[in-house]
């Protein structure tokens, strides 16, 4: 289990937040690391160029295919996939480092990385978020950029093959209102650090 005993308030935690393209995986860690700053958010590499609005290593780490290959090949990679022609992935080294230095960790990632994270990594909290239904999705997909009609008939039909998977997640959020979901995000961030099992060495203190 990919844990650590914080400073008083129970193990240190990693939640994945996964989900289909468009549905608003990074908003919502954003939005929460705002309000909880014990929690830091997980910055994934990827191949593909950043949108207007995004910083590199704030949003994603931004290197070249060639780089992100010799990576993969040195076994630097907790998890990563290739989505629509780019690469995408987490790093051992950002799964362990926050929890060293006692902080709650939160990724944004796909499916197929949050089953990676799951078989790999035991003892994760696993979040999907869906969207208030597929036709919001639709037009999420269409105003998020430049898409070819092929390529978003191509996102929209693997969303709705990933929607599939929520049935081994352990919390579902729809997001339908972005305040109303990033409520219950941190709902289940709270709710999970109080779990009894990780209080356990705060407890023992108290009995002694």
């Amino acid at each position: 289990m990919l844990s650590k005993k914080g400073t008083g308030s129970g193990e240190r935690i990693f939640i994945v937040v996964a989900g289909p393209s468009g549905v608003g995986k990074t908003t919502l860690c954003t939005e929460l690391i705002h309000q909880v700053p014990e929690v830091k958010f997980s910055v994934s590499y990827t191949t593909r160029s950043p949108r207007p609005f995004e910083v590199d290593g704030k949003d994603y780490f931004f290197i070249s295919e060639k780089k992100f290959r010799e990576r993969i090949k040195k076994g630097e990679f907790a998890e990563w996939a290739e989505k629509y022609g780019y690469l995408y992935g987490t790093s051992k080294e950002t799964m362990t480092e926050y929890l060293r230095k006692d902080s709650d960790l939160i990724l944004a990632v796909d499916t197929h990385g949050a089953r990676a994270l799951k078989v790999g990594y035991p003892g994760g909290i696993f979040v999907f978020i869906l969207p208030p239904s597929l036709k919001v999705l639709k037009e999420r997909l269409t105003y998020r950029g430049a898409e070819k009609k092929a390529s978003l008939e191509k996102r929209f039909n693997n969303a709705v093959e990933e929607i599939k998977e929520t049935i081994w997640y352990d919390y579902i959020i729809i997001n339908d209102r972005l305040e109303s979901a990033v409520d219950h995000l941190r709902g289940i961030y709270l709710a999970e650090k109080s779990r009894r099992e990780r209080m356990a060495k705060k407890i023992e203190e108290f009995i002694k």
